[in-house]
């Protein structure tokens, strides 16, 4: 193989001839295959061409804010071969629609015979410190079970989750009935109108991601066809041509089902009337690309990703039996204090929109090892720093064990919840439980983040 290492790449030597590099545009070919026969599910009909396609995009297409130096690469020099790797991908979100930068971790792998010698806890020192370096205050990741802890992150907000409805529960239209709606791909000039369907009815979520017109643009093309990232966009509009709504898909079913992973309408217009015709369009898409892989035999439903609460869930009780549980986002924040005061307005808000509107006192948070004061004025965060409980771990007002803390501050799970899952997850009286209820009441989640 031929070697590809050049010396100002070189971020960290690692002894036993291995070092860690950035990635550069002539890697695309050996990483995009490394991340192919890393990422790939078991099974006799998987492949890992999603991930293929998906770093081949990264190192060679234009990306709105990435560059092939945000992989890191663990090589052996002794055969020139990647054996580890993974990557940055930075993004703006907002909690309570205030923005603050975000570090995404993405395609983790390393090759087994490399694995349990700290080459990836090697390089998530260099990402986050790149990620510190960029202002970002939160760190997110999505992947497999327990794994993320072990570099300081927690799974502490809602991941994907919906529900799926069978070819029986498809609306069918009356004889001599046209379609209400129709749906159409998405070009560049319905993009303004995407933007701005999405910046509003993501105020729905407690965290969202931002999208500037060229993520937009990137959404709508950047990507090849089969990169795993890929969605499709659909414009729904009325038979006069006026856009009403949008939705996006992955490009292929997701085994027996193709579902819609975004879907908003603009208001005035019924949920129950247009969604029969997305439902026809799911399942009539998904029984063409079931056709084309010789599996439409196996074709059974149609489904909507879009979390634990969404309103299309509402005019679909009966048509959606199955249902599958959100799974989680690994997030890590490196300083806690600095980020409750960037966000303190938003958690202000949700003061004022409670029973604690107006309140003033102090609140000291421990998390055993550390902890959190917060001081309240009429309502008014005018204190926030950091709190070493004195003098026993679990002197405080409410405790919460390692980071757990961080499930109820994204809305992933109530104090009670909490409380009932973590034996030293406790509050102090009444009192505190209203006000941490209402700082940090749960809510739901469908981010879409930059990928």
């Amino acid at each position: 193989m031929e070697k590809t290492t050049l010396p100002d790449t070189i971020l960290r030597d690692l002894g036993d001839g291995l070092v860690i590099r950035r990635a550069t545009p002539i890697d695309a070919e050996a990483l995009s295959n490394f991340n192919a026969r890393i990422h790939v599910d078991p099974g006799p009909e998987k492949s890992g061409e999603g991930a293929r396609v998906w770093t081949h995009d990264l190192l060679q297409r234009p990306h709105p804010t990435f560059t092939p130096g945000d992989f890191t690469i663990v090589e052996d020099t002794h055969t020139g071969q990647i054996v580890s790797s993974l990557n940055l991908i930075s993004q703006t979100w907002t909690y309570g629609g205030i923005a603050f930068g975000v570090g995404r971790p993405e395609l983790v792998g390393t090759a087994p015979e490399y694995r349990n010698r700290g080459l990836v806890r090697a390089q998530f020192e260099i990402i986050h410190e790149w990620s510190r370096a960029r202002g970002e205050k939160v760190l997110g990741i999505t992947g497999i079970p327990y794994y993320y802890r072990l570099f300081g992150y927690e799974m502490a907000m809602e991941l994907g989750g919906g529900r799926i409805g069978f070819n029986r529960f498809v609306p069918k239209l009356k004889e001599g009935e046209t379609e209400p709606y129709r749906i159409r791909p998405a070009n560049r000039t319905d993009l303004t109108f995407i933007a701005e369907l999405y910046q509003s009815t993501g105020k729905r979520y407690l965290v969202n991601c931002s999208r500037d017109t060229r993520l937009w643009q990137y959404e709508l093309n950047g990507k090849s066809d089969k990169n795993d990232t890929r969605s499709e966009l659909r414009i729904i509009e009325t038979p006069a041509g006026e856009p009403i709504g949008y939705i996006a898909h992955p490009t292929q079913n997701w085994g027996t089902v193709l579902v819609a992973t975004q879907y908003e309408i603009k208001p005035g217009f019924p949920w129950s009337k247009v969604t029969a015709p997305v439902i026809r369009y799911l399942h009539a898409t998904g029984l063409e690309q079931a056709g084309r892989e010789g599996k439409q035999a196996n074709y059974d439903g149609f489904g909507f990703w879009l979390g634990r609460e969404h309103p299309v869930y509402d005019v679909l009780h009966d048509s959606l039996p199955r249902v599958r549980k959100p799974y989680a986002w690994y997030l890590r924040i490196p300083d806690i204090s600095d980020f409750i005061r960037h966000i303190s307005p938003a958690l202000e808000a949700h003061l004022a929109e409670s029973s604690f509107s107006g309140y003033t006192g102090e609140l000291k948070i421990t998390f055993y090892q550390g902890g959190l004061s917060l001081t309240i004025d009429k309502g008014q965060l005018v204190k926030i720093e950091d709190y070493r409980p004195w003098p026993t771990g679990e002197t405080g007002d409410a405790g919460f064990p390692g980071l757990t803390f961080l499930q109820l501050l994204f809305g992933y799970r109530t104090l009670e919840e909490l409380t009932y899952a973590f034996a030293d997850c406790w509050y102090e009286n009444d009192e505190v439980y209203g006000l941490l209820n209402a700082l940090f009441p749960k809510r739901p989640c469908n981010l879409w983040p930059v990928s």
